[in-house]
């Protein structure tokens, strides 16, 4: 089997040094919104690192697969009306939506996919 997929190693690092026994990293992509670091998809959570949290912090937030409510895979629009993929994913957890922009519409698409396969495990 294939280790993880990454776009940046001090983030595929960042996410290993935060495992739990047993954990596995699925993949690790790079944010490119200003002030968003990765969104890391191991084999029991999301993990998102935002590096402009309040007062100047970074902060990596933990997301069960179990509490998250939805995933989307956002378009956008032409200006002829057709729809175009973008590289942005939308996770939701109760409140809460967590927008990112990954480098491309592949990442975004593989990330969506992974998220909500793990979602609708029994």
């Amino acid at each position: 089997m294939s280790g993880p997929v990454f776009d940046e190693r001090d983030q595929l690092d960042t996410v290993a040094a935060a495992l739990l026994p047993g954990e596995r990293i699925v993949a690790v992509y790079d944010a490119t919104d200003p002030g968003a670091g990765f969104i890391g998809l191991t084999d029991l959570r999301v993990l998102l690192q935002d590096n402009a949290f309040a007062g100047r912090r970074t902060a990596l937030t933990s997301i069960p697969y179990a509490r998250i409510c939805s995933v989307s895979l956002l378009s956008g629009r032409t200006s002829t009306g057709g729809v175009v993929a973008s590289g942005r994913i939308a996770v939701t957890t109760g409140p809460h939506t967590y927008e990112l922009a990954l480098r491309d519409a592949g990442r975004a698409r593989h990330a969506h996919d992974v998220v909500l396969e793990r979602m609708l495990r029994p």
